[in-house]
């Protein structure tokens, strides 16, 4: 999945008085929206970030996890040593999600804490995982429902500053989540698609072997009737048939072939 930010350029400063007298300091404003075409030219399907916002909500804002950093991180882990405040909240107003952040007294809250002092002009930018899909009718990319919402707001600086200040999607970077880990890892996979474009009289096998370690960890991916019979006559198991199907289903997405592709894959592997 690729790397999607998007900027948000309208957030409001607050300071609330504490009872040692002293003041936080927050950013607010609409961290997400759904339903419109934005700036980056991407559509955000209403249903897609409720689920997230729901989720992330739950395992991050409510266990006080939710932090955000300053500037651009080039991945969608956390780097803890540049986190600059935590996420209090996100609701819905309309088709929008307003978020309340709290800046943190870490190196990196000071410094966002000591620009606003100086009258400069902060903005956030929501960081997510997921694929996309061109649609012609709403002239923009809709975000598919693998979406994964990484970190609500990161703090940034001229957030309204045209594309080249920031690629909303990092062309040559893939990321999956390592479920042994339980982090995100990258992987340049460009050079792998273009090679696979490349004639070889062992297509198939050449892409599974270059697949096989990147596609652990992806979610599972449903069988159907044909693949499951196609399994138990090699004597496969049920989990056994979806790890090899989930392998063919993927291999045969990245290099834009259909499912009768992914199939000859799937036998080359059952034969293998």
């Amino acid at each position: 999945m690729k790397l999607i930010l998007e900027d948000v350029a309208d957030v409001q400063y607050l300071h609330e008085a504490r009872e040692d007298g002293k003041k936080d300091v927050y950013i607010t404003g609409r961290f997400l929206v759904a339903d419109e075409v934005n700036k980056n030219k991407r559509f955000y399907p209403t249903s897609l970030l409720e689920r997230e916002v729901a989720r992330y909500t739950k395992e991050a804002i409510d266990q006080s996890r939710a932090y955000g950093e300053l500037g651009h991180p080039a991945g969608p882990g956390i780097n803890l040593d540049r986190v600059s405040h935590m996420i209090k909240s996100l609701h819905k107003e309309g088709n929008a999600w307003i978020g309340k952040a709290k800046l943190m007294d870490t190196p990196m809250g000071n410094i966002a804490k000591n620009l606003i002092s100086e009258g400069a002009q902060l903005g956030v930018s929501s960081r997510g995982m997921g694929t996309l899909k061109p649609d012609n009718n709403l002239n923009a990319d809709v975000v598919q429902d693998d979406y994964h919402l990484a970190v609500g707001a990161d703090i940034v600086a001229d957030p309204s500053a045209p594309g080249a200040f920031v690629r909303g999607i990092m062309e040559n970077t893939e990321f999956y989540f390592d479920q042994a880990k339980g982090t995100w890892s990258e992987r340049k996979i460009e050079p792998i698609i273009e090679r696979l474009k490349k004639p070889s009289k062992d297509r198939e096998g050449v892409a599974l072997k270059m697949f096989e370690s990147f596609l652990s960890g992806l979610k599972p991916i449903d069988l159907d009737e044909d693949v499951i019979k196609l399994g138990r006559a090699r004597g496969l198991t049920l989990a056994e048939s979806r790890e090899k199907w989930k392998k063919a289903k993927i291999v045969a997405d990245r290099i834009n072939e259909d499912r009768d592709y992914a199939m000859k894959l799937y036998r080359h592997m059952l034969e293998g």
